[in-house]
């Protein structure tokens, strides 16, 4: 038998057809491989050109219905852009304004702004009829009455997709508002437009292959900043009044700051979750939450006034019955403010500091009472707490979310970092170790191995939690002002992910405390000199991508951060209208 196979094996490989029957097979192979490909790719291009064209049209219908040439007209839709929300609010309620003129003058402009941005994903379809409804009505009630809002791409609006940038959920409708929108709707707002977030949400830029990239208004060739850069651009640009986004890692709070408006993240399920499409399902220890954001802070004010309300409550039974608490807004007395210039990490870029020192010091003149606050343990807090539970997954969600996509050039830079084994993070992070230390530590130490690693974790988290919490008690403070990140808007040309900068609004996601930004200064020329000199932490591969990114960023707005404990939301707005008021731009 064995010699039966022998010879049989010696005819085949002596048969002169053999090497053309192996090369026909391959090439078949390859053909039918590369053939699918391009069919796939060929399919996705038209999937986003179809998409882009019906956007297109979507909004040119809006344009249409817009009567632009009356001058009377024109005039009247200039001066609704130049009041405050509480001042909006008065006249739509006082009958001086319609709910339809105010549309119309926010969605003229909106279309204005995005021309020059790219921010919106899509006109709300509804917006005109809804608005056309509640001026039909004698009742004008609700605390936005008539307000135009814009709403972030993920979040539920009744037979709208959300997409989170990728083509495989074009037809991810929501089948009913999300309770944020209801609730917004049940106090007289008019949702009316969508706005463009970064692919996966996971980015500090804003672009994606479907919907294409947002600049920021303030300079079109930075970043707006992300997840919510559609927002904040929009917002920044004057196009909307008010708008709605989601923070898990700063993605109200950037955006805010880039785009030199205010931004604020309550504490997690202080406002409904319910209706909104996550990037991360599942994540543990570090808590997404929805949030506003406004040109000022007493527009922030009047939205978590009109959201935290019994339709909020009865809607969603997880977020606990508690309304504004106006006497903590409201009160006079003194403050007393913890107040650092940056963390151990030593990457806040010279404007980001001086914004402390300005805002310290206008606070004390104001007669509050400023002490320096030393955040406990922050380094290990920051990389083997925050960032192993945000990767607690190896990356397999964005890589799923991903897969079959055209990755966006920012987010294909990342993949690699965001999924790779154990066994090559060790090996990368020993290889980084002599060009990088804080690199090498953050790439080895990124995977958890087990659902036991996750735990440990977590019991970190509430033990860093806890020594946050005592070294509060110990300061004897009532709220903390702090950098709102390390660096002002960067440009989007020759920019690296920089995901490392995060981690400054990424803690109070951990730590679930309320949080918000408020611009207080620009860039100044001096910022730029003093730029030269920056070292960062270590003046490594890492520092100076920082201050490459950074570079010329003079005129661009700062802002500083705003935080208070767990549900005392009211005291972090107060601090924040304090630090809008005595820090006038």
């Amino acid at each position: 038998m064995s010699d039966f196979v022998t010879d049989f094996c010696w005819d085949v490989l002596e048969d002169s057809r053999l090497p053309l029957v192996v090369c026909t097979t391959f090439v078949g192979v390859l053909t039918v491989y590369v053939g699918r490909k391009f069919y796939t790719r060929q399919q996705y291009k038209r999937k986003v050109q179809r998409k882009n064209e019906e956007r297109q049209k979507a909004l040119q219908d809006v344009l249409k219905s817009l009567d632009t040439d009356d001058k009377g007209l024109a005039d009247k839709r200039k001066e609704i852009l130049t009041l405050t929300l509480p001042q909006l609010t008065q006249q739509l309620q006082d009958g001086q304004l319609s709910a339809v003129q105010v549309l119309q003058a926010y969605q003229e402009k909106a279309l204005a702004v995005h021309d020059g941005i790219n921010c919106i994903t899509e006109p709300v379809p509804n917006a005109l009829a809804r608005a056309q409804e509640l001026d039909s009505t004698d009742q004008k009630s609700g605390l936005l009455y008539g307000v135009p809002v814009s709403i972030k791409d993920n979040i539920n609006i009744k037979g709208m997709a959300n997409t989170l940038g990728l083509v495989k959920y074009l037809e991810n409708y929501a089948g009913e508002d999300s309770v944020i929108v209801r609730v917004l709707k049940k106090q007289g707002a008019v949702p009316f437009v969508k706005t463009n977030i970064p692919q996966t949400m996971f980015d500090i830029a804003c672009s994606n292959p479907l919907f294409g990239t947002t600049l920021n208004p303030r300079d079109p060739t930075r970043s707006p900043g992300g997840s919510s850069g559609g927002e904040a651009a929009l917002i920044g640009g004057g196009g909307s009044i008010l708008g709605i986004g989601n923070d898990i890692a700063g993605s109200i709070r950037i955006p805010a700051h880039f785009c030199g408006i205010c931004g604020f993240k309550p504490t997690a399920n202080r406002l409904s979750k319910q209706g909104y499409f996550t990037c991360a399902p599942g994540l543990q220890g570090v808590v997404s939450t929805c949030g506003p954001m406004a040109q000022d802070v007493d527009s922030l004010v009047l939205v978590m006034k009109a959201l935290l309300v019994p339709d909020m409550f009865q809607l969603d039974p997880l977020v606990p019955p508690i309304p504004f608490r106006h006497e903590i807004y409201e009160s006079k007395k003194p403050l007393k403010v913890g107040y650092f210039l940056d963390w151990e990490l030593k990457m806040a870029t010279p404007a980001l500091t001086r914004a402390v020192k300005v805002t310290k010091e206008a606070l004390e003149k104001a007669g509050h009472k400023l002490v320096q606050f030393q955040p406990p343990k922050s380094d290990h807090a920051f990389y083997d707490i925050v960032v192993k539970c945000m990767l607690a997954d190896g990356g397999k969600t964005i890589s799923n979310r991903i897969s079959g996509e055209i990755a966006n050039p920012r987010l294909k830079s990342q993949l690699p970092y965001l999924t790779m084994s154990y066994f090559w993070r060790k090996v990368v992070g020993f290889l980084l170790k002599p060009i990088s230390p804080r690199i090498a530590r953050g790439m080895s130490n990124r995977v958890l191995r087990t659902i036991y690693d996750l735990w440990q974790r977590l019991v970190e988290r509430e033990e860093y939690i806890r020594e946050f919490l005592t070294a509060w008690e110990e300061a004897g403070i009532d709220v903390l002002l702090c950098p709102a990140y390390p660096i002002p808007a960067f440009k989007y040309k020759g920019a690296p992910a920089l995901s490392e900068t995060v981690l400054y609004t990424n803690i109070f996601n951990l730590l679930n405390f309320p949080a918000g930004v408020v611009p207080v200064a620009k860039v100044t020329e001096e910022d730029g000199r003093l730029l030269d000199d920056y070292t960062g932490s270590d003046n490594d591969i890492f520092d100076r991508f920082v201050r490459k990114a950074t570079k010329g960023a003079v005129g661009m707005p700062v802002a500083v951060q705003c935080v208070a404990l767990p549900w005392q939301e009211e005291a972090c707005l107060r601090l924040m209208k304090e630090v809008e008021t005595v820090c006038k731009m």
